[in-house]
């Protein structure tokens, strides 16, 4: 059984024992987390479509950790001008082991 799920404005391909590294969530590790933005539903060849979501889908999981991701360098370089400018971003990311699919 797999499952398509929304969260942190992106979709997910999940099946149980799972583990996703999302957009942050709050919680702590141990914490126990519901997706109810369940896009599809599908066991062996049956799949169930939702219109935008499935009615009473859920996908529960569990939080393993919270961390950030690795430094992304942004560089705007103008030749003529003498203008540099170096920024850096770590993007806060929740990492999740799903559970069930119900």
């Amino acid at each position: 059984m797999f499952a398509v799920i929304k969260t942190g404005g992106k979709q997910y391909l999940v099946e149980p024992s799972t583990k996703l590294k999302i957009e942050k969530i709050e919680g702590k590790a141990g914490d126990a987390v519901a997706f109810d933005a369940v896009l599809l539903t599908a066991e062996g060849s049956a799949a169930t479509i939702g219109t935008p979501t499935v009615a009473g889908a859920k996908v529960e999981g569990e939080i393993v950790r919270q961390f950030r991701d690795t430094k992304k360098i942004i560089f705007k370089y103008h030749s003529k001008a003498r203008e540099r400018t170096l920024k850096g971003h770590r993007q806060p990311l929740t990492e999740v082991v799903i559970k069930k699919i119900a």
